[in-house]
């Protein structure tokens, strides 16, 4: 009995440990490069806000009040009113809560359609690689903005159909990443050990291949998450994008053009946010570029030395 408690706490514990080391390992890799811990620092911010939502702030959302429409940036109203008398900091806290919804359905069905078609072609090879890539190659002949407008014109505008418009042109990237990862691995002299002892191709692909690929697909999502932010704020500026109740800051931008000259605070304060939150996911994408790719490290260590 005491043996089988004991086997109980150390299985316990290795999740707990692995846990504790990829938070210390996160602090270091935040601390040791200003780049990351400036964009890890806006990005937590954002995050936060947009989970909590508008109920941080003391304003209803979409309730008008007339007597302080076109109101400048105040101690009442930090970012000012709207035309109608909306608090201009409680939409676009509303603006974040779409922008991360979107930004991360995409990435993630990006990365899922994406890699096990490269992770197929890749391992398997011969005919089935070739068609992959010239699927993908067909894909990559569009450009991304303009084959997002199409598909979202096409069947209209929608949370999951901007997703996929979003993700479908993302797909060939992370198709190409795991790819180039796997045909690299493939040869390597633990996978020609784990086919020794008898392990099936797709367990070797899970367990053994892809663990070790993950860097250049974790800097790839990082970079993802700007991009798809920056595509879903131009569709909706564009008209595009979600309609009411739905606030994006690409709508907030659009609505706010025809009041440049006397109200500029309602096209600066959503621009601002949206720059800053695609400048903190790129911080934090390079700094994982350079942390992550050995041939940076070097070159980052033979500068400071």
């Amino acid at each position: 009995m005491e043996a089988r408690s004991t086997d109980d706490s150390l299985i316990f514990a290795r999740p707990a440990s692995r846990l504790s080391s990829l938070t210390r390992a996160i602090i270091a890799f935040a601390g040791s490069d200003r780049r990351a811990m400036m964009g890890g620092m806006l990005l937590v911010l954002y995050i936060l806000v947009a989970l909590m939502g508008p109920g941080i702030s003391p304003y209803d959302l979409d309730v008008p009040d007339l007597d302080v429409r076109m109101q400048a940036p105040s101690w009442a109203h930090w970012l000012g009113t709207d035309r109608i008398g909306r608090d201009v900091l409680t939409r676009i806290i509303a603006g974040s809560q779409l922008s991360l919804q979107v930004a991360a359905g995409a990435v993630i069905m990006a990365l899922i359609l994406g890699a096990p078609l490269g992770a197929l072609g890749s391992y398997v090879g011969g005919a089935i690689d070739s068609l992959v890539q010239r699927i993908m190659e067909g894909i990559m002949a569009f450009p991304s903005l303009v084959l997002a407008l199409a598909l979202v014109a096409l069947a209209g505008p929608s949370v999951i159909m901007l997703w996929f418009a979003i993700a479908f042109s993302s797909i060939p990237r992370y198709a190409r990443l795991v790819r180039s990862g796997v045909l690299t691995q493939k040869e390597r002299e633990y996978v020609d050990a784990a086919r020794a002892m008898g392990q099936s191709p797709m367990r070797i692909l899970v367990r053994q291949i892809l663990p070790h690929i993950m860097a250049p697909i974790a800097v790839q999502l990082t970079l993802d998450f700007a991009r798809a932010i920056s595509v879903e704020a131009s569709l909706s500026y564009l008209g595009l994008g979600l309609s009411v109740p739905y606030i994006s800051w690409g709508t907030m931008i659009r609505d706010a053009q025809d009041f440049l000259e006397v109200a500029p605070w309602l096209a600066i304060f959503p621009g601002l946010t949206l720059a800053g939150v695609i400048f903190a996911f790129t911080l934090v994408g390079d700094a994982l570029r350079d942390r992550l790719d050995p041939r940076m490290r070097r070159s980052l260590s033979r500068r400071l030395a």
